[in-house]
């Protein structure tokens, strides 16, 4: 049995920019690096899908969740009953 290899991330960006240019054929890219021609061209289409957010300034528009807000004024709740309780014991 072989063992998977795994790829990183300037690598895949790598082979994708070589297909993207056209200069060589799936097949021949794949060949050249020993992949699968169907990989070289999956990461090929997730190159040209996420092209879009290089663009987009790189912060995300959404903020946090409601429930991470909720979750966010539950444990400033608790903290501040914590830190009253706290006071107290040390003004004894």
């Amino acid at each position: 049995m072989t063992k998977r290899r795994k790829f990183s991330d300037q690598f895949k960006a790598k082979i994708a920019l070589e297909a993207l240019r056209g200069d060589r054929t799936i097949q021949e890219i794949a060949a050249k690096h020993r992949l699968h021609p169907t990989q070289v061209s999956t990461w090929k289409k997730q190159a040209v899908d996420g092209l879009s957010g290089v663009f987009s300034g790189g912060a995300s528009p959404q903020g946090p969740s409601e429930s991470e807000i909720k979750d966010l004024h539950a444990k400033i709740g608790r903290l501040a009953v914590e830190n009253d309780f706290l006071a107290q014991g040390l003004k004894l």
